[in-house]
C-alpha cells in the first residue's frame, strides 16, 4: 500500500515539474522576442553581426586600407612609391622614407604618396591613429581631393611636433563609393580599438549608411563633402564640415529671385541619389517661399531621359532658369542640357557641378552658370591653408581638400583635448569647442551640422585653367 501511495505522488511530482518547466520555457522565449539582443560594442562588433546581409561577402576588406603597406591609388607609373610600399611591409623605415621622398618627386600631386611618407617617419614609435575612407574605387579624383586635405593637415601637426608630442598616423580606406564596402570598411574600422576618428565619406548616401556603425562603436566620423539634409541629427557620432543643402538651395534660390530676378525655375535631378533629391527637394521649398514657381522637374536617372526634349518642355513652360541638381553619376547627362540649353535659360548648379568636366564639356554654353560650392581659394588666396597648399601640391586645391583639412584640424583638436574615442566626440559637441581651418572658425551644432554659408562661383573665361573657363567668385 505504502508503495503505491509514493509511485502515486513520484507521478504527480513529475507531472508538476514538468508542467513548470514548459511555463518557464514559454516565459523565456516570449522575453527574447520582447527584448532583442543589443548591438555589440566597438570589442566585439563584427562584420557578420553587423552586415548580415552584406551581399559582397568575397570582399577582402584588408585590401582597402593601407597605413603604406599597400598603394591604394596607381594612376601613373611611379617605381619609387611601389619600392617605398615593399619596404613599409618589412619594417624598414629608412629606406621607405628615403623612397616616398623620391616617389614625391616624380609625381608631387600625389597625397597618397605624402600620407605614407609622414606614417613612416613616424616608424615604430607611438602614434595617435585617424583614417580617412575615400572612394578611390569610382572616383579616383575625388579621393585625392579629399586626401590632399588630410595630409596637409597631418603633416603640419607632425611638422611642429605632433599633438602634445604624439605624432599623427593616418589609415587610407577605399571605400568604393559603394555602400556595402563602405559598411564593411566602416566595421574594420571600429575594431580597430586604436583609430580614434574618421574623415569620410564621400556621397551622402553612403555616409548614411554607416552611421549606425559608428555610433555602436562609438567612433567619430567627420564628413567634409556629405551634404544631405537627412544627416542632421542623425547620430551625436557623425559631424560634417561641410554646409547642408538647405545652406546651399537657400543660397541658389535666393540669388534666382534676388540677383537675377526670375521666378520659374525647372530642376534636373537624380531621384537614385539621396545627395541630389535632398538638394532638389530643399531648392523647390526655398524657391517657393520666396515667392518663385517650380515648373517642371525632370529626372536625369530615367532610362527615357532626353536633355533636348526636358529643355524644350521647360521653354514652352515658361521656365526662366535651369537648377541642376546633379550628383557626380549624372553629370554627363546634366551637361548635355547645358549644350542643347546654348546660353539662353539662367543656369544654377549644386556642388557636384563643381568639376573640370563642367569647365572642359560645357566650356562657351556654360557661361554665366552659378554654382554654390563650400569654399573658393579665390575667396582667401593670403590664407596659410592656400599657401601652404600651393607649396604642397605645386597648384590650386579646390573646396573638396580644404573641407577635408578642417575635418582633420577638428579631429586633431579634440583628441589634443581628450585622445579617446568617447573623448573626441565629446570635445566636438562641446559648445566651446571652436578651431580656426581652411574655410574659417569650425565649430559644430548640436545636429553635428557646421553653422557656415556657401560661396556663390560664376563660369567666366580665363587662363587659371587648363581649359578655356574658370570658376571664379561672386562678389
Amino acid at each position: 500500500m505504502y508503495q503505491k501511495n509514493e509511485t502515486r505522488v513520484l507521478v504527480v511530482s513529475l507531472v508538476i515539474t514538468l508542467s513548470l518547466v514548459a511555463v518557464g520555457a514559454r516565459w523565456l522565449l516570449d522575453r527574447l522576442r520582447l527584448k532583442p539582443t543589443p548591438l555589440p560594442k566597438a570589442a566585439t562588433l563584427t562584420t557578420t553581426t553587423t552586415l548580415a546581409t552584406t551581399k559582397t561577402s568575397n570582399l577582402t576588406i584588408k585590401e582597402h586600407l593601407s597605413a603604406g603597406e599597400k598603394a591604394l591609388i596607381v594612376s601613373i607609373a611611379n617605381p619609387e612609391k611601389q619600392a617605398a610600399v615593399e619596404a613599409i611591409k618589412v619594417g624598414d623605415y629608412q629606406k621607405a622614407i628615403s623612397k616616398f621622398e623620391a616617389a614625391l618627386k616624380v609625381d608631387r600631386n600625389d597625397p597618397e604618396i605624402l600620407i605614407y611618407l609622414n606614417n613612416a617617419r613616424i616608424g615604430g614609435r607611438n602614434s595617435y591613429l585617424i583614417a580617412v575612407s575615400v572612394p578611390i574605387g569610382s572616383e579616383v579624383n575625388a579621393a585625392k581631393e579629399m586626401l590632399r586635405g588630410v595630409a596637409q593637415a597631418q603633416h603640419e601637426i607632425n611638422k611642429t611636433g605632433g599633438i602634445k608630442g604624439i605624432p599623427l598616423k593616418v589609415i587610407i580606406a577605399d571605400d568604393n563609393n559603394h555602400p556595402e564596402v563602405a559598411k564593411k570598411v566602416a566595421v574594420k574600422l571600429v575594431n580597430k580599438s586604436e583609430v580614434l576618428g574618421v574623415v569620410g565619406h564621400y556621397a551622402s548616401d553612403i555616409t548614411i549608411e554607416t552611421t549606425d556603425i559608428y555610433q555602436s562603436g562609438e567612433l567619430v566620423a567627420i564628413s567634409p563633402i556629405s551634404t544631405s539634409v537627412k544627416l542632421s541629427g542623425l547620430s551625436n557620432y557623425v559631424f560634417r564640415t561641410v554646409p547642408s543643402d538647405y545652406v546651399a538651395a537657400r543660397a541658389l534660390a535666393d540669388y534666382m529671385l534676388r540677383e537675377l530676378k526670375q521666378y520659374k525655375a525647372a530642376v534636373f535631378f537624380n531621384s537614385q541619389s539621396g545627395y541630389s533629391h535632398s538638394l532638389k527637394s530643399e531648392f523647390v521649398t526655398a524657391v517657393s517661399l520666396g515667392g518663385g514657381q517650380i515648373i517642371s522637374v525632370f529626372d536625369l536617372s530615367d532610362p527615357n531621359f532626353s536633355a533636348a526634349g526636358s529643355l524644350e518642355q521647360a521653354i514652352k513652360s515658361d521656365a526662366q532658369v535651369l537648377m541642376l541638381a546633379t550628383d557626380s553619376s549624372t553629370l554627363d547627362k546634366a551637361l548635355q542640357v547645358v549644350k542643347v540649353n546654348r546660353k539662353r535659360l539662367s543656369i544654377l548648379g549644386g556642388d557636384d557641378v563643381y568639376t573640370p568636366k563642367t569647365l572642359e564639356v560645357g566650356a562657351e554654353e556654360a557661361e554665366n552658370m552659378i554654382v554654390a560650392i563650400p569654399w573658393h581659394i579665390l575667396g582667401s588666396p593670403s590664407s596659410e591653408f592656400t599657401k601652404t597648399a600651393n607649396q604642397l601640391w605645386a597648384g590650386e586645391v579646390n573646396w573638396r581638400s580644404a573641407l577635408s583639412y578642417d575635418a582633420t584640424k577638428a579631429l586633431i583638436t579634440a583628441i589634443k583635448t581628450n585622445p579617446s574615442r568617447t573623448g573626441v566626440q565629446q570635445a566636438l559637441s562641446a559648445s566651446t569647442f571652436y578651431v580656426n581651418g581652411a574655410s574659417g572658425m569650425i565649430r559644430f551644432l548640436p545636429s553635428g551640422d557646421r553653422n557656415q554659408g556657401v560661396q556663390l562661383v560664376k563660369i567666366q573665361p580665363g587662363s587659371r585653367t587648363n581649359f578655356t573657363h574658370e570658376f571664379v567668385p561672386v562678389p
